[in-house]
């Protein structure tokens, strides 16, 4: 997962770096008075979804099955723990209808 991540912020920065060079050189447009840095930001969030989306589509799947192996895992130690937890009311409650 945090592989993932990693390579996310990765094309990410990349693309932040390719946009403030493409309008610092004026071959792509300004943003309006002093919004300059949020356009930037912005353009490159837009950029980088989609390739994120294409190029990390393994790594993504990858990351998907940890996390449902992770939540499967949780479950049945909760079941485990639920179990247990109803066999010792049981016998509690056997306890004290024989006393």
């Amino acid at each position: 997962m945090l592989r993932y991540t990693l390579m996310r912020l990765g094309i990410f920065v990349g693309c932040l770096v390719v946009v403030w060079g493409l309008v610092y050189s004026g071959i792509a447009p300004r943003g309006l008075g002093s919004s300059n840095g949020l356009w930037v930001v912005t353009l490159a969030l837009v950029i980088s979804a989609p390739i994120s989306f294409v190029v990390l589509r393994k790594e993504r799947d990858r990351a998907s099955a940890q996390v449902v192996r992770r939540v499967d895992r949780m479950k049945e130690n909760f079941q485990a723990s639920a179990g247990q937890e109803d066999a010792a009311d049981d016998q509690a409650r056997a306890r004290s209808q024989a006393s």
